[in-house]
């Protein structure tokens, strides 16, 4: 019986996806629960006394230091991409990668001290560079260049790396805040290293998983390294990219430069937003007070719920005579909400305090859950588009690399991430929240005003028609 992995549809087959996307699917929501329940309690555990269960590390400094590995994590795909593109499959780029980061995060749950706190850090860091960009690109291969369920299958995929986002932080929250919670005498003890140790779990959970079923449902895509697999000649590896080529490349750094302002507003999440919720927020309902780590989980909650529609809204809008909103068009919207989102904020900024030791009226969670929802919607219309387009636009001989250079404005703008949250330490939180809501809505404008350039630099309608490979297991 022929199991179709890879090419369009035929005429009369109804239009689904590939089962190897699902594998990919669970594969990435197990990686992202590793990553985000560490990342939503990082800053907590680096601020946290030592007495604690903390490292006691000031505030400003402990941001500095966030946003220098949130920025560092993205900064690896860069290199994994070009070794996978140049020498190792993406499969095997993948276990080694998913491999790493399960020692990284044991690392952090074994050592608690700074000297274990920087080597666990850099097993992630590592780790996450033969991960990240691969699985992406992985699923990219799954189809043809011009199918049309390539955006509709992106957004699939996200909804893996939301489902991680949605069920760690919560089980961080009840680990580090609840069930290995003490406090003796006024004296607060948080369980941090355990919620370190259900990362590593369920990173090994999500390789095995990969590992034994990817022969049945990848067959023999991603096995050899791009270079083994185009097989050039002498010639072709000698010959420069088309024009075409290289106006799509230009296309992808154009549309990187814009993902940079975006990404610095938007992980303000695991930075000022988890600071200040911790601080400012009135987190009781019902005399429970919910941990600050739970609400980093409403982002990927709201793309469980928005992301289904989303994908279907733009395959409904494909099939219509105007046709589907260009990539440049629907990450500028992106833009503009996260913007309004910050705009949501400055009302509660306004009605607390400068410090936690002086708030007498704290805001209502209301604002943050607004805030998360507005920066979804935004995400939604950004993120799984930009990696559609990249694996979509991608010269095949550098796909993984470019892949990487996507995420390469993902490490400036966590980066930045880190040093314009530590600013609110000594400018406020108001005025930080200000700047950076008008940042994303100028930007969205200017990318809006731009869409209709950049999409005839990405040549999507030369793709060739007879693009129709397929793959016989």
């Amino acid at each position: 019986m022929e199991n179709t992995i890879q090419g369009k549809p035929a005429k009369n087959e109804k239009i689904k996806h590939p089962p190897g996307l699902y594998l990919l699917f669970i594969t990435e929501m197990w990686e992202r629960y590793s990553y985000y329940g560490m990342r939503s309690i990082l800053i907590l555990y680096l601020t946290a006394e030592l007495f604690s269960g903390g490292l006691g590390m000031d505030q400003g400094s402990a941001l500095e230091l966030y946003g220098l590995y949130v920025g560092l994590v993205y900064f690896t795909p860069l290199i994994g991409g070009y070794l996978t593109d140049k020498f190792i499959g993406l499969r095997t780029a993948i276990t080694i990668g998913g491999i790493t980061m399960a020692v990284g995060d044991f690392t952090l749950f074994a050592i608690q001290e700074q000297w274990g706190l920087y080597i666990g850090l850099l097993l992630l860091i590592i780790g996450n560079g033969f991960f990240k960009p691969n699985i992406s690109t992985l699923v990219g291969e799954l189809y043809s260049k011009n199918d049309k369920r390539k955006d509709s299958a992106f957004t699939i995929f996200y909804m893996g790396i939301n489902l991680g986002g949605l069920i760690s932080p919560l089980v961080a929250g009840l680990l580090y805040a609840n069930i290995f919670y003490s406090n003796t005498g006024g004296v607060e003890v948080f369980g941090f290293k355990y919620a370190f140790l259900a990362s590593s779990i369920g990173m090994i959970i999500g390789q095995i998983t990969f590992n034994l079923l990817s022969k049945k449902y990848l067959g023999d895509i991603g096995r050899k390294p791009t270079s083994s697999r185009v097989k050039p000649s002498l010639e072709e590896k000698a010959k420069p990219l088309t024009k075409v080529e290289k106006k799509r490349t230009v296309a992808i750094f154009i549309l990187a430069l814009f993902t940079i302002v975006f990404w610095t507003g938007f992980e303000q999440a695991g930075a000022s937003f988890t600071l200040y919720t911790r601080d400012f927020i009135d987190r009781t309902i019902f005399g429970y007070e919910v941990p600050v780590s739970f609400f980093q989980s409403l982002n990927p909650l709201f793309i469980l719920l928005l992301a289904p529609f989303v994908s279907a809204l733009w395959i409904k809008l494909s099939k219509t005579k105007r046709g589907d909103f260009s990539v440049p068009t629907k990450m500028a919207f992106g833009l503009i909400l996260l913007g309004l989102g910050f705009m949501v904020m400055i009302p509660a900024v306004m009605m607390t305090s400068s410090g936690p030791e002086d708030t007498v009226v704290k805001a209502s969670m209301m604002f943050m859950i607004v805030t998360y929802f507005l920066n979804t919607l935004g995400e939604l219309a950004l993120s799984p588009i930009g990696l559609s387009a990249v694996s979509k636009i991608s010269p095949i001989k550098i796909a993984s690399l470019l892949m990487g250079m996507w995420f390469l404005s993902n490490a400036v703008a966590n980066y930045l991430a880190g040093q314009v949250a530590a600013l609110t330490t000594s400018a406020g939180y108001l005025e930080i929240f200000i700047y950076l809501g008008i940042a994303a809505i100028f930007f969205g404008i200017v990318l809006l005003l731009l869409s209709k350039k950049i999409q005839k630099l990405m040549h999507l309608d030369e793709f060739e028609e007879n693009d129709n490979t397929k793959q016989v297991i």
